[in-house]
């Protein structure tokens, strides 16, 4: 497994060498109990249900559906590297007519044993009637960034999905939701000066998500997609996208070599960081169905 990443105050811009296959298993292990906040990563990822990202359709007739997946890559030598990303996708029918679905992701970096990046975001759905080609949905959003100096960042709203395109092999949805938004800083000097001084930001949004999922060649390649433009009501200063493109090759019934895109953009950020974040992995994916 692998990542290629861009992020903000990168230490060192250099090429990473990527291990050996047969070596990768032992450096990740090595690498995650050299580094005690990790220690606990592993063990909540292992607890987890047997599954996460990768286009979980809430619209689908199963009662659960989950998947896992894990990229990364461990460098020793001149300088110490570790780049760490793992992703859960959960879906789950409590009544005939509603879905829960939850997502959530954690981003760890360490260049030369020092902490570079350490994100986590948890997306939350509950969808009522998703079999319907119109239905309404409730959001719950919970995240924090140590490279944005994001101490929390909680997002509430509600809205409504379409479904475009609902096949067996292929579907394609849009979606319009408004949320309430509140994002605690550690920080206080902003790139823009009118949020200068203020710890805390909060501000009305409006999202328009496009998610879809196609299969190729007799399921041989699948291509995925989900992107998401979000500006504050309130000011159109405010606001931020995000594009995230995938390409899985099926290895087993259960098991996805998997390579994701993911590209976005924030206006408001901490002064002197960039807006922009790009991010390329490879790795495997497990799935329950």
């Amino acid at each position: 497994m692998s990542v290629v990443s861009e992020r903000y105050n990168k230490p060192n811009r250099g090429c990473l060498s990527l291990p050996d296959e047969s070596s990768i298993l032992r450096q990740t292990l090595h690498a995650l109990n050299r580094l005690p906040e990790m220690k606990h990563l592993w063990i909540w990822i292992w607890l987890l249900p047997v599954g996460a990202w990768a286009q979980i359709n809430e619209s689908d007739t199963l009662d659960f559906k989950a998947k896992l997946a894990l990229t990364g890559i461990f460098q020793e030598g001149n300088v110490e590297t570790l780049i760490f990303r793992a992703r859960t996708d959960i879906s789950a029918k409590p009544l005939s007519s509603l879905v829960f679905k939850t997502s959530n992701s954690y981003v760890y970096q360490a260049f030369g044993g020092q902490k570079a990046d350490a994100d986590i975001l948890s997306l939350n759905f509950l969808y009522l009637h998703p079999e319907r080609k119109v239905y309404p949905l409730l959001l719950g959003f919970v995240s924090s960034s140590f490279r944005r100096k994001i101490d929390l960042r909680s997002l509430l709203g509600m809205g409504v999905s379409f479904q475009l395109l609902d096949q067996k092999t292929h579907w394609l949805k849009l979606s319009l939701s408004t949320e309430y938004e509140q994002t605690r800083f550690s920080e206080t000097n902003f790139n823009l000066n009118f949020y200068d001084e203020q710890e805390a930001i909060r501000t009305f949004r409006t999202t328009l998500w496009v998610n879809g999922r196609y299969e190729l060649g007799d399921k041989k390649v699948v291509l995925t997609h989900e992107s998401y433009v979000q500006p504050s009501l309130e000011r159109g200063d405010n606001f931020r996208w995000q594009a995230d493109l995938g390409l899985e090759l099926p290895v087993w019934k259960f098991l996805t070599f998997k390579v994701n895109y993911l590209h976005s953009f924030e206006s408001v950020v901490i002064q002197d960081q960039k807006q922009e974040d790009r991010f390329l992995t490879f790795g495997f994916s497990v799935q329950t169905y």
